[in-house]
């Protein structure tokens, strides 16, 4: 059975932020070669190839942009473990949104970190608060995790200009090609979130370089 120990818990915590940085650096290694697989398939009129790939490389962003959160709300608890370590049984305002993200989404990673985190954080709070996380009760969970804890399947429009912007990366013509006419700058016409797009092209953007 685990038990809250605070020493334990401080560790965890930094291999928790250790790990999730290591494997956001991994994946955004991989999505770059997946870029130039991309770019390949596209160079060859494979379009139909291109866009299946370029539909996993946005899914595989939208997982590491969790990863980021999470590793943004482990490293918060840490800076504020203090106030982990107390005698009160609710958590304090200062590490409630933390707390509830990694309750929700802490076991929805391949970090087993993240998971030992949570079992913590449940044996630190109860059952009560873990099930209200996990079932988002109230919306107690903060939108940017469980919007990308929930992303399914990335709007077409929202691929073809992904994939205009990795063509155009790599200097890829696309004569006749639907995405050639979709400007990157144009926002998808499918209920995708604007800030959700501008998310997805501003990590292209950086990852790209």
């Amino acid at each position: 059975m685990l038990r809250w120990h605070a020493g334990r818990a401080k560790i965890q915590l930094k291999l928790a932020i250790q790990r999730a940085r290591m494997l956001q650096q991994k994946k955004e290694s991989l999505a770059k070669r997946g870029r130039y697989e991309i770019a390949e398939l596209a160079q060859h009129g494979k379009w139909e190839s291109a866009r299946v790939k370029t539909e996993s490389l946005i899914m595989d962003d939208v997982h590491v942009e969790l990863l980021e959160l999470l590793e943004l709300y482990t490293e918060t608890l840490y800076a504020r473990f203090a106030l982990l370590d107390t005698a009160s049984t609710e958590p304090d305002a200062a590490v409630l949104e933390a707390v509830l993200a990694i309750l929700y989404a802490g076991h929805r990673t391949e970090l087993p970190e993240l998971t030992t985190l949570r079992d913590m954080l449940i044996v630190r709070y109860g059952m009560k608060l873990a099930t209200c996380a996990e079932e988002n009760e109230g919306d107690c969970v903060s939108q940017r995790v469980t919007k990308k804890v929930e992303y399914k399947m990335p709007a077409l429009a929202l691929v073809d200009a992904y994939l205009t912007e990795i063509c155009k990366t790599y200097g890829v013509c696309m004569p006749g090609a639907p995405p050639q006419e979709l400007p990157v700058e144009a926002a998808p016409s499918t209920p995708t979130s604007q800030s959700e797009w501008d998310a997805l092209v501003g990590r292209f953007a950086t990852l790209k370089r």
